[in-house]
């Protein structure tokens, strides 16, 4: 079947500047000519829908079109994996992520400004996973214990910047000595086994660090009252960190 530009928009269901977009990304092939008329066909629409598809999967346009590109069987479904990981099983718009959390839609802008939440864009909407809500509602309480917002944003934005930097660098490792180490078919397997390591280690250390950095003060001050307190509760501290491959 042929379509021209306003047909395949319609039969998508998307705008034809949307569709035009996905064109100017190179996720959807440039269409046959009758003359100056633009004539698109089936592949054209199942190519939409497959766009469509993986979108409402987490992934970004940039990784869509890797996929589309052909990348081989690991590669994709390591991306898959990813995606599923970063969304979840559900997906909330900023509405949604407000009221669960209890958090004000504008401080969650705030947030988003800051880059510490980033919405999923599906369809042209704006959506976001449940570690987003999970973050929200962490980074309540903390504001709910006393913490100023500014400050506290501020500290986050400085710590986002290194973790990033920090991942940037592990991915490398991961594709340097044990992506390309590994059968195509365990790669995907081995990263889901790697990720909840990977993530308590990190949870780990961040908290030893903060625990001693925080008695080292109380030693500066000689609060001995304080320092025994702070000994005993520590003793009997027990961090859960849970990663759930979804």
């Amino acid at each position: 079947m042929e379509y021209r530009v306003e047909e395949l928009a319609q039969a998508a269901g998307l705008r034809v500047d949307t569709l035009r977009f996905y064109q100017a990304r190179s996720l959807l092939p440039a269409p046959a000519r009758r003359g100056r008329v633009a004539v698109y066909g089936d592949a054209h629409l199942e190519r939409l829908r497959r766009v469509r598809e993986l979108q409402r999967e987490g992934f970004k346009l940039a990784q869509i079109a890797r996929i589309l590109a052909g990348p081989e069987a690991a590669d994709r479904e390591l991306l898959l994996a990813l995606a599923r990981e970063r969304v979840g099983e559900r997906t909330l718009t900023r509405e949604e992520l407000a009221a669960e959390a209890g958090v004000p839609e504008p401080l969650l802008r705030a947030a988003e400004s800051a880059g510490l939440l980033e919405a999923v864009v599906v369809d042209g909407e704006e959506s976001f996973g449940e570690s987003e809500l999970e973050m929200a509602r962490a980074g309540l309480a903390l504001l709910e214990s006393g913490f100023p917002l500014q400050k506290l944003l501020t500290h986050a934005m400085a710590h986002a910047e290194h973790v990033q930097e920090i991942c940037d660098a592990a991915v490398e490792l991961f594709d340097a000595h044990v992506r390309s180490n590994t059968d195509d078919a365990e790669v995907t397997e081995i990263f889901q086994a790697l990720l909840p390591k990977v993530t308590r280690l990190v949870a780990l250390h961040f908290q030893r660090t903060l625990v001693n950095r925080a008695l080292d003060r109380l030693r500066g001050k000689d609060e001995h009252r304080a320092l025994r307190a702070a000994l005993e509760a520590t003793e009997g501290a027990h961090l859960e960190v849970e990663v759930e491959w979804r």
